[in-house]
């Protein structure tokens, strides 16, 4: 899509909300690759899914600045909540403040760590996992949250067009953008699943546990 149909799509969709545009900008301003953050249109995206699948349990793995967390809770119906998983314990001082100044604290509890030492320890299932984490993991956090997923649920995986790389071969012999592809492929050969790739922003890949 050309910078301006995205511009274009941009002006036509619901405007982005103050809190989460004073995060987006913050994020910006003091961290490092503040590309990660989802930013308004997929973030409206992720909302705008949570309102049509209501999700009672949710998963994220990867919080960053939280702005994805947040986009989500803003979507869920009360009562609902979000476990999200941060490995960057660094990334702990400036995220959690802006969940705690937000409008949904209570529903979204972080934790700092590696989600494929910690989920485990746990006996807990959910309805919706949004996928952001190390790339070079993507297949091992999609096994384990298939594990966890209840029958029907969906997983939202991020970043699967990897800039473009993943049709690249200048990237072929990229460690992080094979992972992605190998990822992409583990999941389209998965009879377990349903899946539909989006070229919404940095590839959006939607899969429904059968």
């Amino acid at each position: 899509m050309s910078l301006q149909l995205e511009d274009y799509a941009e002006a036509y969709s619901t405007p982005e909300d103050d809190y989460l545009h004073r995060l987006y900008r913050a994020t910006h301003t003091h961290l490092l690759y503040p590309r990660m953050a989802s930013g308004h249109m997929q973030g409206l995206l992720l909302r705008m899914l949570c309102r049509m699948l209501r999700p009672r349990d949710v998963l994220e793995i990867g919080t960053f600045s939280g702005y994805s967390a947040l986009a989500m809770a803003s979507g869920m119906e009360a009562g609902s909540r979000i476990v999200t998983y941060e490995i960057n314990d660094e990334q702990e001082v400036f995220t959690r403040p802006w969940i705690e100044g937000s409008p949904y604290p209570a529903a979204i509890e972080m934790r700092i760590g590696n989600v494929l030492e910690l989920l485990p320890q746990t006996d807990e299932t959910f309805d919706l996992a949004y996928i952001d984490g190390n790339k070079r993991d993507y297949i091992r956090y999609y096994e384990l949250v298939l594990s966890r997923l209840r029958e029907g649920g969906f997983i939202i995986a991020d970043n699967t067009l990897w800039d473009g790389h993943v049709i690249d071969p200048a990237y072929a012999r990229d460690a992080q953008t094979r992972a992605v592809d190998a990822f992409n492929a583990h999941v389209r050969d998965d009879d377990r699943v349903e899946q539909l790739m989006l070229t919404d922003r940095d590839g959006l890949t939607i899969i429904r546990k059968k």
